[in-house]
């Protein structure tokens, strides 16, 4: 194949995306000797300050990173870009600070010094599609029904996958989807990372840690896109891994692209 060869992985909110990510990175490096470089879509979060921007020009929930629409999409498709250069130069890839929600700094940044042969790209809606537009019309949630009443944020998310994350996915050679059983599972284990981020951070008190309410309204943010890719993304997908409640996968499912 020619390289880099672009693997997607997707899968709701603590899925275990990133523990397989290194595992299969671990894999390939070892008994292929591949040069693999893992980056998620979250290291592209747009910073607190465009953000903000974006709140106040389009809908104030956009503050909330997440959605698409709340990445910076010059960024990825220049790192798409450069990866695959003939004449490979080292390469500076973000990096995001999920405890201060907002982007570290250029010299904290990720350093690709060598052509990968493949590049694992995950995140929660890496590979999304968008939805029919009379699907958007109906509230999924609370937080929809009181903050979204005129659509625009629904809409606006929306559109971005039909547009540009639609050319930025299409770039992937093959998608690995983790599909759990159903969004209050993936509530469950969200939570259950907030509580490890918890402990892990204790003694800094600028980070900003959410309780249990305020991760179970900021998964609302994710609720749309998540149910949509629970229907569609086992129809597209290369590899469909089942989790059980447990984390486990029960089954996986191959398909010939």
């Amino acid at each position: 194949k020619k390289k880099p060869y672009f693997v997607g992985l997707a899968g709701g909110q603590g899925t275990g995306k990133t523990t397989i990510s290194s595992l299969i990175s671990i894999i390939l490096k070892k008994y292929f000797k591949k040069n693999v470089f893992r980056v998620s879509i979250d290291d592209f979060y747009k910073t607190r300050k465009d953000r903000s921007k974006l709140s106040k020009s389009i809908h104030p929930m956009l503050m909330t990173r997440g959605v698409p629409g709340t990445h910076d999409l010059k960024l990825m498709q220049t790192f798409f870009k450069n990866v695959k250069q003939k004449s490979f130069r080292s390469i500076k890839v973000p990096k995001f600070d999920k405890s201060i929600d907002d982007r570290y700094p250029k010299k904290n940044w990720y350093n690709i010094n060598k052509k990968p042969d493949i590049i694992i790209f995950e995140g929660w809606c890496v590979g999304a599609k968008a939805e029919e537009n009379k699907s958007l019309l109906k509230s999924i949630n609370e937080m929809e029904k009181n903050r979204d009443k005129k659509l625009i944020w629904r809409k606006y998310v929306n559109a971005q996958l039909k547009t540009n994350y639609k050319k930025l996915y299409s770039q992937l050679n093959s998608l690995v989807y983790l599909k759990a059983k159903d969004f209050s599972l993936l509530q469950k284990w969200r939570l259950k990372q907030e509580n490890k981020l918890k402990l892990k951070n204790k003694k800094n008190s600028k980070n900003k840690i959410m309780n249990k309410n305020e991760v179970l309204e900021f998964m609302q943010t994710y609720q749309r896109v998540t149910e949509n890719m629970f229907k569609k993304a086992p129809k597209y997908a290369s590899i469909i891994m089942n989790l059980n409640s447990n984390h486990i996968i029960k089954t996986a499912v191959y398909k010939d692209k």
